[in-house]
């Protein structure tokens, strides 16, 4: 693919504003030679304005959300795009986020424009585990984890019960949960089965990936060792 049309994929500006950041020398390569745009380049090593140019088509973010922000490009409370470069929402194809966290919920978020990769994680099949710390409203009232490993959960408006899930209890009030599944708002709506309240819901990793110490609303590019992890039950 063309550089021109590469920069322009990743969001950077249409044809004539990239054409137009070549006619300035604002792009170079690694070695700090000025391109033009009929340069033959590998486009992962391009430099605008001396700052790397973002990952190319297939790269995988994550994201350490934050509550209050909705996994959505429009909405009239802030959405994770807030959080990227305002570029991320105009690539094309635009990365989006790997399922969803919804907007009171916080923690490990995926993104990506990888499409075989999104159906990979988020399909039914996949039984990718996720785990979560809750807090709760009320006391744990003793039975959770038998009834969590079940697997008889039925939640309403749903046809099938849930999948057995494992719960660790961290204190009277907060608990890990780890479910193999991805329904609407589960693990809120599993407590509320058992009569409880979800106060606070944080999702700390995907398989064996760990948000580890990445600050709240910030980003990072995942390695393709790092990306293993997801799969790595």
């Amino acid at each position: 693919m063309k550089l021109l049309k590469t920069i322009g994929n990743l969001g950077y500006g249409s044809r004539r504003e990239v054409q137009a950041m070549f006619d300035d020398g604002r792009i170079c390569d690694l070695t700090g030679t000025i391109l033009h745009a009929k340069s033959s380049c590998d486009a992962s090593q391009l430099l605008l304005d001396g700052v790397r140019i973002d990952p190319l088509q297939g790269a995988v973010l994550m994201l350490h959300k934050p509550c209050g922000y909705t996994c959505s490009t429009r909405d009239p409370n802030q959405v994770v795009y807030d959080l990227l470069p305002a570029r991320f929402r105009l690539r094309n194809p635009i990365i989006a986020p790997i399922g969803r966290l919804d907007r009171p919920t916080s923690g490990l978020l995926l993104l990506t424009d990888d499409g075989q990769l999104q159906h990979r994680i988020t399909a039914p099949k996949a039984h990718l585990p996720k785990s979560y710390i809750a807090e709760l409203a009320q006391p744990l009232r003793g039975d959770e984890q038998e009834v969590f490993a079940s697997g008889t959960i039925m939640l309403d408006g749903e046809e099938t019960p849930l999948r057995p899930a494992s719960l660790s209890t961290i204190s009277e009030n907060l608990v890990r949960v780890v479910i193999t599944e991805g329904r609407y708002h589960q693990v809120r709506r599993m407590f509320a089965c058992l009569g409880n309240h979800v106060e606070k819901l944080h999702r700390e990793k995907i398989g064996q990936l760990a948000l580890g110490d990445l600050a709240q609303g910030e980003w990072r590019v995942l390695t393709a060792a790092e990306l293993a992890l997801v799969f790595d039950a």
